[in-house]
């Protein structure tokens, strides 16, 4: 048996800080010709404002490995555990308004 460590092979750092996580229940996406952004957003029920906990930029190749990835993983969980329902935020985007900030004045 080899030991030795795959060419291709990351070593990957995970300090306690970004271990901790933060929570977000709502993500933005919005794109440009070269990167995606991906806000990640944490609302609190009758609160006027959130704070975006981390925004996250890549290219659109990494975004499309991305989805595949997650794609994966979601199915592997509903084998698991059931599928997950769906559930639209009050305040989630419209269909006029893809990947948009929401807009809390909206009816």
């Amino acid at each position: 048996m080899d030991n030795k460590p795959k060419q291709n092979e990351i070593k990957i750092e995970l300090t306690p800080e970004i271990a901790a996580g933060h929570y977000a229940n709502l993500a933005i996406i919005n794109h440009s010709g070269n990167e995606f952004f991906i806000d990640f957003i944490g609302v609190a029920p009758s609160m006027p404002q959130a704070r975006v906990q981390s925004r996250i930029i890549m290219t659109p190749e990494n975004v499309k490995n991305l989805l595949m990835a997650l794609r994966d993983n979601v199915a592997r969980y509903e084998q698991t555990f059931g599928e997950i329902q769906r559930k639209m935020p009050k305040n989630a985007p419209k269909a006029g308004n893809p990947g948009g900030i929401p807009n809390p004045f909206e009816a």
